[in-house]
């Protein structure tokens, strides 16, 4: 637990409604982030702690570079390209045109360059989503259903197991991982949340396997084994409404943390004024490098 170099620090009081999707930019140095509700994309630049913005005009989940220039947005109406520079989006393909009360939630690029997001209900009321995974050349593949709100998914350096959530079920779930094809089988559980009334949300992997989780009203975000699923660590935040986090710096050793004030009544806003706002702390350990989409 003494690992915790320092606390977390405000870098943004965005007040945002759903702050999520941080990931870190290599290439620019900068943190790409997003409010979900409000659709917008937030870019943080700690040489000049500015913070631009760019409306989408739908709602965005989860955001990732390409190699191609610009990012690929899982969006409302489904995975989009980006171009910073010029503010524009283009479909590249949407795989639930039947479902316009889906929208895309959580995601992230696995080692082979495939942007894996999940979708979800908007009312979140039920089981409605599902799981796809946007190749290079951009078709996509339906890789599991049944899901409410799919959050955080990492995969371990040897490219071998993949980790994902589904919020409501308070665990973290591991499957085996062939990074060749993309292949997934072998569900079972890694971990199980502990802390009454938090659920995990996004998450984040560090150089040592070890798996950072942000806890859905749960004050925090906690390091786990997930061979073990034990706790090792846990950074207290000063909002409860903890949403996702992502290694970032030149050293990949600082860790971003985004939060939210949806849902808040106005007593809880008053105990928790931060609440939507941009975080940094250094915790003691290097992250993975984000991987960057292919195509």
């Amino acid at each position: 637990m003494s690992m915790i170099v320092e606390e977390a620090k405000l870098l943004i009081e965005s007040k945002s409604p759903l702050g999520e999707g941080p990931i870190w930019d290599m290439e620019r140095q900068v943190l790409w982030w997003t409010d979900i509700l409000r659709g917008v994309v937030h870019c943080y630049n700690p040489a000049d702690d500015s913070n631009a913005t760019w409306e989408i005009g739908q709602m965005v989940g989860t955001l990732v570079t390409a190699k191609s220039g610009g990012l690929v947005l899982a969006a409302q109406n489904g995975f989009l390209h980006f171009d910073p520079e010029t503010g524009e989006t283009k479909i590249i393909v949407d795989p639930e045109p039947d479902k316009p009360e889906n929208r895309f939630n959580d995601g992230k690029c696995d080692p082979a360059g495939r942007l894996w997001a999940g979708t979800m209900p908007i009312t979140e009321d039920s089981a409605t989503g599902s799981m796809y995974c946007l190749h290079p050349d951009g078709h996509v593949e339906k890789q599991g259903g049944d899901y409410s709100i799919p959050n955080g998914i990492v995969w371990n350096a040897e490219a071998t197991v993949m980790y994902h959530i589904d919020s409501p079920t308070r665990r973290v779930d591991a499957w085996d991982f062939d990074n060749a094809t993309g292949a997934i089988s072998n569900r079972r559980t890694a971990i199980e949340i502990q802390d009454e009334g938090a659920f995990p949300d996004g998450m984040a992997m560090d150089t040592e396997g070890m798996l950072w989780v942000a806890q859905w009203g749960g004050w925090s975000v906690v390091r786990f084994d997930p061979k073990t699923g034990g706790e090792l660590a846990r950074l207290e935040l000063p909002v409860s409404q903890v949403s996702a986090c992502a290694f970032g710096g030149p050293n990949l050793d600082e860790l971003y943390i985004t939060s939210a004030r949806k849902n808040l009544s106005e007593e809880a806003l008053e105990k928790e004024s931060l609440a939507g706002s941009l975080f940094r702390a250094r915790v003691g350990v290097r992250g993975v490098e984000s991987a960057v989409f292919a195509g």
